[in-house]
């Protein structure tokens, strides 16, 4: 698998720890997740039918989201700038 040599030599980061990496296409409408299960390695893709994935700006090449930013990123959300539905409520 091509992607292997690339995270542990570009991201210096061991594709076997069970973290998700994940690589956008060049017109930013197709996701790649690879992800050690421990068992093997897994490759889920995503292409979008209409618009593209929100990418983070980064200088070192890799950035950590949080679940519920990935989870936002996968569905083509901003999840830069997330706007409730509701108001939220002063406790």
């Amino acid at each position: 698998m091509a992607w292997l040599p690339w995270v542990q030599t570009q991201l210096l980061a061991d594709p076997f720890s069970g973290q998700l990496f994940v690589f956008r296409g060049r017109r930013g409408d197709r996701l790649k997740v690879l992800w050690w299960d421990g068992d093997g390695m897994c490759l889920f893709a995503k292409r979008l039918e209409r618009g593209h994935f929100v990418w983070p700006q980064t200088r070192e090449g890799k950035v950590a989201l949080s679940p519920a930013q990935l989870s936002m990123l996968l569905e083509g959300i901003d999840w830069r700038r997330p706007v409730r539905t509701a108001p939220t409520l002063a406790v």
